[in-house]
């Protein structure tokens, strides 16, 4: 039978749904065969989606989603052959004119443009060979109350306990601290971690003299000042297709400095001479890898480079499976709509090895399917295999709001700082005297 891995998938979505689960199907199916809309209601005006347009909200209002039950579910697609590679990282769903969105937090900085809204962690798997295939298995709001390396060990930890296997789990330079290799200590898995080119780490402490405190750290080494640097561990020039001949650089024994009992290998990636054609070469990209038995040198960094995957899932699902294309005022619906997400992602996932190419006019074949391409031709899918999901049964028209009835205002909320800035000394000195100084 045709796709009948998807339509086992599928049957165990339905099933994972509570109430309102006939139209959060449906509304999940009019995403995957809609290739653009206006706005989110337009999605009611799918051939898939049988109800009226109201359901579209009132799913997602009224819906409820065991998740845990589909968690293990996608955990089980993981084969458990070599070392599954884990990307996590954070992604804002902007918001700054949604006064009565309660629990919006500014995010920003470094260079980037703040901004207000929610902020979204995720943690995926990322299959060898894939392309831009990744395929999310945790996808949650970050609170005012948490951090994203909170967030993010919270669901390494949850992931690692039903997996199975050892994974290797690769983040960018926003966990590259001590804080997250802190917090991920008693994981067991193992870390490939990007370092901010002005990260200052610290070799293993001397032996030590029985005479006083002994020392925590040893030779300190900047990252940005080559005078610093010690004589390297091992040292090796590869070649790569795309970005032509690589020095790879290792350096044993380093850590943090508010982290000395994880110590950790610091790898230089340099393209020392770009491909034909390429007159400039990109920066050297530091990493830090964390773990038990750590891969040759000339494959260990390029895991690292499949990270970038999770970040075409981020820019898939906010352009085609309109993730931020919905405006709610409930922070309830916004969670049940991303949780939305990954079960769509992993939809077309099952889909891909049997889903035949429906290019459009003015695009070009594809031997390996990327997501779009698989959304692209979901329509005959679904129209091949059906839906799971029970046709609507109209109960007339509903009477509506009795006469004389006015609905309260709704509540606005403030946005939440999660630091609160330490006033100056000069404020401090111009401020007047209070009565217990005077």
């Amino acid at each position: 039978m045709m796709f009948k891995h998807l339509q086992d998938f599928r049957q165990t979505l339905y099933n994972s749904l509570g109430n309102a689960r006939d139209a959060l199907f449906d509304l999940m199916d009019a995403v995957l065969v809609s290739g653009c809309i206006l706005s989110f209601v337009s999605l009611s005006q799918s051939p898939v989606f049988r109800r009226q347009w109201s359901s579209t909200y009132a799913a997602l209002h009224d819906g409820r989603l065991r998740r845990a039950k589909v968690f293990k579910v996608l955990v089980q697609e993981i084969p458990k052959v070599g070392q599954p590679v884990l990307a996590g990282d954070v992604s804002d769903w902007k918001r700054p004119s949604a006064k009565h969105l309660k629990d919006r937090t500014f995010s920003g900085g470094s260079g980037k443009a703040v901004s207000v809204g929610h902020r979204y962690s995720t943690l995926a798997w990322i299959p060898e060979g894939s392309g831009s295939w990744a395929l999310p298995l945790r996808h949650e709001r970050l609170t005012s109350f948490e951090t994203a390396a909170s967030k993010a060990a919270f669901q390494l930890k949850q992931v690692v306990r039903h997996l199975g296997v050892r994974p290797l789990g690769v983040y960018d330079r926003g966990y590259g601290n001590a804080s997250f290799v802190n917090q991920t200590a008693g994981i067991e898995t193992d870390l490939l971690l990007r370092l901010a080119s002005n990260r200052c780490v610290y070799g293993a402490p001397p032996v030590y003299k029985g005479r006083g405190a002994p020392m925590k750290h040893g030779h300190k080494m900047t990252l940005n000042d080559p005078l610093t640097w010690a004589s390297p561990t091992e040292c090796q020039e590869v070649e790569h297709p795309k970005l032509g001949r690589v020095r790879l650089t290792r350096w044993s024994q380093y850590h943090f400095q508010k982290s000395p009992k994880r110590p950790m290998e610091i790898l230089r990636v340099e393209v020392v001479e770009p491909p034909p054609g390429k007159k400039r070469a990109l920066p050297p990209l530091w990493l830090a890898w964390l773990g038990q038995t750590m891969l040759p040198l000339e494959t260990l960094w390029l895991s690292y480079l499949r990270r970038f995957a999770l970040e075409h899932w981020y820019r898939f699902a906010k352009q085609r499976l309109y993730w931020t294309q919905p405006q709610f005022s409930s922070v309830q619906a916004t969670e049940r709509w991303s949780a939305l997400m990954p079960w769509l992602t992993w939809q077309l996932w099952l889909a891909r090895s049997e889903c035949r190419d429906h290019p459009l006019p003015w695009q070009s074949a594809q031997e390996k399917l990327s997501p779009g391409r698989v959304a692209q031709a979901f329509a005959s899918i679904l129209a091949a295999i059906g839906t799971p999901a029970v046709a609507p049964k109209p109960r007339g028209k509903s009477p509506g709001r009795a006469p004389g009835h006015h609905p309260p205002a709704r509540i606005g909320y403030p946005t939440v700082k999660k630091r609160v800035s330490k006033q100056k000394k000069s404020e401090q000195s111009l401020s007047p005297p209070t009565a217990a100084t005077a």
